[in-house]
């Protein structure tokens, strides 16, 4: 099934969805990618938009895959972000459905540089900056084990 994808400046009279997932290193740092185009020029955990008919784990492991390479497992949901801050900026509403996410340890690449510019494994109490609203709030609410929090 062919899907569109809708540009930024395109609106909707809904909501879009979109995956971010948290993943560890073995030094317990984050992975996170300065972005280009869409998003530009926050720096943001790993994710995208939910196609039609994909689970939330499957998103997951899509974008994953065709981001940086990396194959995770056992993608679980734990959290989700209302990114009505984003909406005021920029009138693009979204939610955001966050995963964690184990991997075999491998190091990210770089397969859509029209997207991101460079992954990095950060601190989580240290985020680059200016950091993406959905992945601020992922990773506060990551830090803090809650599911969700008004902004």
């Amino acid at each position: 099934m062919e899907t569109k994808t809708l540009a930024k400046s395109e609106k909707t009279l809904y909501p879009r969805i979109g995956v971010g997932v948290i993943i560890l290193n073995h030094e317990g740092k984050l992975l996170v990618g300065k972005r280009r185009g869409s998003h530009a020029p926050y720096w943001s955990i790993p994710g995208g938009h939910l196609d039609l008919g994909e689970s939330f784990e499957s998103a997951a492991i899509r974008e994953l895959k065709e981001e940086t390479g990396l194959d995770i497992q056992d993608p679980i949901v734990i959290s989700v972000s209302n990114n009505q801050q984003t909406y005021e900026q920029e009138g693009y509403h979204s939610i955001s459905v966050i995963l964690h996410a184990k991997h075999n340890g491998a190091e990210p690449q770089l397969l859509e540089p029209e997207k991101c510019e460079q992954w990095r494994w950060v601190n989580m109490n240290a985020l680059p900056q200016p950091h993406f609203e959905a992945s601020d709030s992922a990773v506060r609410n990551y830090l803090a084990q809650r599911f969700y929090a008004v902004s």
